[in-house]
């Protein structure tokens, strides 16, 4: 099954169908679920079979002692309660409901088209392109807007001089829900995957320099090892990647581990490896003894982006010094690398990168730079990896303890 039918086949489930779902097997009787649910059995019965029809198995066994889940239902119930569990957070912390039991009441009311039209606004930050986007009228758009309002009983959308907006509140309480409404996805993965017949996707956010060079020599294992795998790669700075992290639009972050003080996100290292002072082969102070950052001072360098760990790094290095000349800030190693090795600039590279170059690169016999980085992953903190994205993160982490220049 391709990744984007399985998406608009998550999709296709309602919330109310999820409740239904989550009560009855929580509960382990239809009987006792539609009581829970205000809803007639029948209605139940019916919205538990299109459910099934929907992911493709049997979710629930029916006997006479009530109603129990198969082993794929154990999956989905899993991925449904986590849902249900994120919906709930979000609506606390967007400031309403006031306890658990007002949260899941409010979570009872919101639809599926009312969460799907935010999250259109949000990513298009213009009613006329959502709607356009979703094939609706403005109107209806604009309905289902007033819906959740009304549901949350608080403001999330603003008007001003160019049009409506989300709040900014509404965008947090957005990519809240964009997170949650994932697991359903995730769910019928998990179980299209334990049947062999589904080609699960894996999104990985790379960072620049240890990041790519580290899924460079792991990838045609994890390929060999997860053949139905669908691997996709982005590649872009720390901070665009924490952005997308957050956003669910990546599983998870390899490279040089950022620091970073949001409570969503966990940190797992594999291996420290320090920075180092690197220019090319037969640089004046590749043989020199006893370098001094006088003499670093000398030469021009290129450095990270604001907010990078090397650029960190560079400026602690400096700090209350005379500041070398840095005419260039880049993430790209192919032009630091060009840069590097036609002139006598100086950059900072961890032992790790530096391992994977050429000779045309060397250390610099500077001495120990306080700053030392580590190489792991970055995933969201309350997110629930599949068996295969596991896989991927204990072969990295295998990779990475290999033996290699990570000591000082």
């Amino acid at each position: 099954m391709k990744i984007s039918n399985l998406r608009e086949q998550a999709e296709s489930i309602s919330f109310r169908q999820l409740k239904l779902f989550e009560s009855v097997g929580r509960l382990g009787s239809v009987r006792r679920g539609s009581e829970e649910c205000n809803l007639s059995q029948p209605a139940v019965t019916q919205a538990l079979g299109k459910l099934e029809q929907q992911v493709g198995v049997t979710l629930l066994e029916r006997r006479a002692s009530g109603s129990f889940l198969t082993k794929d239902g154990e999956i989905f119930q899993v991925r449904v309660q986590r849902f249900f569990s994120q919906l709930e957070n979000a609506i606390l912390d967007f400031g309403v409901g006031g306890s658990s039991a007002g949260a899941a009441s409010i979570a009872n009311r919101i639809s599926r088209s009312q969460v799907r039209s935010l999250l259109a606004i949000i990513e298009h930050r213009s009613f006329a392109f959502a709607a356009e986007n979703l094939s609706l009228t403005q109107a209806s758009l604009q309905r289902a807007a007033r819906d959740l309002e009304g549901n949350l009983r608080k403001t999330v959308f603003h008007r001003t001089a160019s049009g409506i907006i989300v709040t900014p509140d509404g965008v947090e309480f957005g990519r809240r829900i964009k997170l949650a409404t994932q697991e359903i996805e995730w769910a019928i993965r998990e179980i299209e995957t334990s049947k062999g017949v589904h080609d699960t996707m894996l999104v990985i956010g790379a960072l620049p320099f240890g990041g790519s060079m580290l899924l460079a020599s792991l990838l045609d294992e994890f390929i060999a090892a997860h053949p139905k795998a669908d691997v996709r790669i982005i590649t872009e700075s720390a901070s665009e990647m924490q952005k997308r992290l957050r956003f669910g639009d990546v599983d998870l972050v390899i490279g040089i581990v950022q620091e970073t003080a949001a409570k969503d996100l966990a940190n797992v290292p594999f291996a420290v490896t320090p920075f180092r002072v690197v220019a090319r082969s037969g640089h004046p102070l590749a043989n020199k003894s006893n370098v001094t950052l006088q003499d670093l001072a000398r030469y021009d360098w290129i450095v990270g982006m604001e907010g990078a760990s090397r650029r960190a790094c560079f400026d602690k290095m400096f700090e209350g010094q005379s500041i070398p000349k840095s005419p260039v800030a880049t993430s790209a190693l192919p032009i630091i690398r060009h840069l590097i090795v036609g002139s006598d600039r100086l950059t900072l590279m961890t032992s790790y990168e530096l391992e994977h170059e050429s000779d045309a690169l060397v250390a610099i016999p500077f001495g120990s730079i306080s700053t030392s980085p580590t190489v792991g992953v970055t995933m969201r903190a309350d997110w629930l990896p599949t068996k295969m994205h596991q896989d991927f993160v204990e072969l990295a982490k295998a990779t990475i303890s290999k033996p290699m220049a990570l000591a000082a």
